[in-house]
């Protein structure tokens, strides 16, 4: 496999789009409870993101394809938290290009990028999703806690600022 590229997404127009959504439903693909609302909310749902969190919004590349991308928010206001922390709100690998370390890099980027900004990342998982769980434990990522099929990941990322040890 050729050398995977991290970016930033730069544009996000009609052709772009088409593919991230080619991706978030083949990474769903047998866990629709979790991400199967359908090509029409996906579309919404990514223009969301784009949206919301432009400059945490990485894509992996392989050529001129991309296989992966990860949105992270350096500004997201946690109610769980009570203030703001970093935040996934998406993350997903082609099916077709899982297991070669791409979502690796994805995350080391998006944790890069975030610790510019924030000491606390959250993230929600599928309760199901058992590989992203241990994946994201490998990152030091914690359950803290569960809302309906979803379950409630947070790591700290500078743990010497006692105000973010505990919670």
């Amino acid at each position: 496999m050729s050398e995977v590229r991290m970016e930033k997404l730069q544009k996000l127009d009609q052709e772009i789009l088409e593919r991230l959504i080619e991706i978030y439903m083949s990474g769903y693909e047998n866990m629709r409870e979790y991400g199967g609302e359908g090509e029409s909310y996906a579309k919404r749902y990514l223009r969301w993101c784009w949206n919301k969190a432009k400059d945490g919004f990485f894509v992996a590349k392989l050529g001129d394809e991309i296989v992966g991308f990860i949105v992270c928010d350096n500004d997201w206001y946690s109610k769980y938290e009570g203030r703001v922390v970093g935040a996934v709100h998406e993350f997903v690998v082609d099916k077709r290009f899982q297991g070669h370390g791409i979502g690796h890099k994805l995350m080391e980027n998006c944790l890069e990028y975030l610790s510019k900004y924030n000491n606390r990342i959250e993230l929600w998982v599928g309760e199901k999703n058992e590989g992203a769980i241990k994946f994201y434990e490998s990152y030091g990522f914690r359950k803290v806690g569960q809302n309906g099929i979803w379950v409630r990941m947070v790591k700290d990322l500078r743990k010497d600022d006692k105000e973010w040890k505990d919670s």
